[in-house]
C-alpha cells in the first residue's frame, strides 16, 4: 500500500537542474547569452509557472544565475572547479546552506530555490510515496523514457529500448542491469501476491 502523504512532494514544485539548463540552451558554461524565458510543466496539471532566466558564467570567480518571476528576482551564486581531464564543473551555491549542488528545488509554498538538504523532512520525492511494486514500475518507466529520448524511439513500442546509436555499451548495460533488477522485483511481488491468495509461502 502506498504511504499517506505527510510531506510536500518535491516534484510538485519547481526544479533548476544546472546541467539540463545548459543542454537546453537556457545558459552557457563560460559565457553570458542573455535572458531566456522558461516554463515549468507538471505531468498532471500542465503548465504551472513561467519565469525569465539569465546567467553570467564568464568568470569562474564571479558567476551567477538569476530567476525572475514578475517583480520577484532570486540571484543564485555559481561556482566551478577544474576537471582532471580539462574544462570546469559548475555548481549552484545553495542560498541556505552554502553547499554546492547541481540541482535546486522550490517546493510548493517556498519563496526561493534551495538545495534538497535545505528542506529536510518537510519534503519527499514522489517515489517515497510509492510501495515497492510501484517504485519498480516507475523506475523501469524512467529508464525506458531516458533511452527512448536519447535514441529517438517511441516509448510505447518498447519495454526496454535497444542501445541508442551514440551510447557506450558499458552505459547501456548498466541501464539494462537496473531494468532487469526491477523486473525481478516485479516478478517477486507478483509471486508473493499469488502466494498470499493461495496460502503458500515464498522462500
Amino acid at each position: 500500500m502506498a504511504r499517506n502523504r505527510q510531506r510536500v512532494c518535491l516534484e510538485d514544485g519547481l526544479k533548476l537542474d544546472l546541467n539540463r539548463l545548459a543542454s537546453r540552451g537556457f545558459i552557457k558554461f563560460g559565457a553570458n547569452i542573455g535572458s531566456r524565458g522558461i516554463v515549468w510543466n507538471h505531468s498532471y496539471w500542465g503548465e504551472v509557472e513561467r519565469a525569465v532566466i539569465s546567467a553570467d558564467m564568464t568568470s569562474p570567480r564571479d558567476a551567477w544565475l538569476k530567476v525572475q518571476f514578475g517583480e520577484s528576482i532570486q540571484r543564485i551564486e555559481l561556482t566551478s572547479r577544474v576537471r582532471h581531464f580539462g574544462g570546469r564543473q559548475w555548481f549552484f551555491v545553495c542560498p541556505a546552506t552554502g553547499r554546492r549542488a547541481t540541482v535546486l528545488w522550490k517546493p510548493p509554498g517556498a519563496q526561493r530555490f534551495c538545495s534538497r538538504q535545505t528542506w529536510g523532512r518537510q519534503v519527499a520525492y514522489r517515489s517515497q510515496y510509492l510501495d515497492r511494486d510501484s517504485r519498480a514500475h516507475a523506475a523501469q518507466s524512467k529508464i525506458n523514457a531516458l533511452l527512448c529520448l536519447i535514441g529517438g524511439f517511441d516509448p510505447e513500442d518498447w519495454d526496454l529500448p535497444p542501445k541508442p546509436k551514440w551510447m557506450r555499451w558499458k552505459t547501456y548495460h548498466r541501464h539494462e542491469a537496473k531494468f532487469d533488477h526491477y523486473e525481478a522485483v516485479l516478478d517477486y511481488c507478483c509471486a508473493a501476491m499469488a502466494a498470499k491468495l493461495t496460502g503458500l509461502k515464498i522462500l
